[in-house]
This record gives C-alpha cells, structure tokens and sequence, in this order.
C-alpha cells in the first residue's frame, strides 16, 4: 500500500492509517529528526529515534488530524517534533536554572534541544509572537527551519507560489534575527 493510499484512507476516517504510514516513512522522519536534532558532535541525550517516536505519540493523540498530502503530513510531523523538543527544553532549563545566553541563527544551522535548550525556547517565544503578528511568517519558518521542507514543498503545503514563500523567508528571518538580537 502506497502513502498516497494510506492517506486517502485516513482522510475517508480509517482509524489506524497512522500505524501503516509510519513505517513507510520511518526512514524520511529520521532525516528529519536528525536536522532537528543538530547532530554532528552535540551529543546530546535525545537521539534520533527516541524524537521520532515522541513525535509519532503526539501524532496518534489527535485522531482528528486530516493530513491532505505527504508534503503537509511531513509538516505536521516537523511541528510535532518541534512541540517535543521545545517542551525537552523547557524541562531542561527548569533544572539548570539559567545559563548562558547563546546566539540563535536561522540559516542552515540547527539548535539542538540538549545542548542549547534556553536558544531553542527564545526561538520558540519568538515564533509564537510572529504568529501573532504573521502566521503565514511563522509557518514558514517552521517547515523550513523545523521540518527542513524545501521552498517549494512549503509552498505547496501552504498553498501560495514559490515567490510568495522565498518573500516570507526573507521578510520572517529579519523580523526573527530583530527579535532575537541580544
């Protein structure tokens, strides 16, 4: 059974779609979780695997979901990781009591959520009021930043053209490095 099918069935109100799927992708999720996690000598206590599989348990917590696509599944799952990874963090900086504050770039780095956790809730602050003010702004760099689409797969999930989301990345990496600035 191919994703195409498994997401037909899961849009029709099939209640295990979820189950099949996942394995089909495992392999895509993984890349994923690995750009998330930054790994490349961070060592951190969060692998790869340990962040798909929370990632797949707040995606079997909403049995409502109706993914339209692969592109807007993948972005779905990238959300779920980011909301594992922020909450990781969030517990992380409850035990250390502070720290250091870190710079936080937005190009093709990551923040990885045991080795930066105060950088990764700045960002997460930081988005949640560019969505307040822009929440197209803020899709956008969550899919890219989180997710690791490409431009044009984000357009398609979001429905806009190729321009309108190299404009977003641009105008929303300004407003983010502004709101980030020490």
């Amino acid at each position: 059974m191919t994703r195409a099918d498994i997401l037909g069935e899961q849009r029709g109100g099939a209640a295990e779609p979820l189950d099949r799927l996942v394995p089909i992708v495992y392999g895509e999720l993984r890349a994923i979780a690995h750009r998330q996690l930054g790994i490349g000598g961070r060592g951190g206590t969060l692998s790869t695997t340990a962040l798909v599989h929370e990632a797949y348990m707040k995606l079997v917590d909403q049995p409502q979901a109706q993914w339209r696509d692969r592109t807007h599944f993948f972005a779905v799952a990238a959300l779920a990781m980011r909301h594992v990874l922020v909450d990781r963090a969030k517990a992380r900086r409850r035990l250390k009591r502070g720290g250091d504050q870190h710079h936080i770039s937005l190009d093709e780095e990551h923040i990885g959520a045991d080795d930066q956790p105060d950088a990764l809730l700045e960002l997460d602050e930081a988005l949640t009021r560019l969505a307040a003010f822009d929440p197209r702004l803020a899709r956008v760099v969550e899919y890219r930043f989180f997710g690791g689409l490409t431009e044009q797969e984000i357009a398609k999930a979001m429905g806009v053209t190729l321009r309108t989301v190299q404009r977003d990345w641009v105008k929303a990496r300004a407003l983010l490095h502004r709101a980030l600035a020490p």
